[in-house]
């Protein structure tokens, strides 16, 4: 079972990869950020996922 980025809202790292797969450009870390937050409605609850929500997004990015 995949770890949850985001336990408030049972987001795993996959839901965030295929959130960013959805989008055209993300070139923009805080834009992706932003837009897998309305995909996937993560760090919405307490917000203390935040950190490793841009970090996998940035080390996404990357590859």
């Amino acid at each position: 079972m995949e770890e949850m980025i985001c336990k408030c809202k049972q987001v795993s790292r996959h839901d965030v990869e295929s959130a960013l797969h959805q989008l055209k450009d993300f070139s923009d870390v805080l834009k992706a950020f932003d837009e897998v937050q309305k995909i996937t409605h993560c760090s919405t609850g307490c917000g203390g996922c935040h950190d490793k929500i841009m970090d996998a997004i940035s080390e996404i990015m990357m590859h």
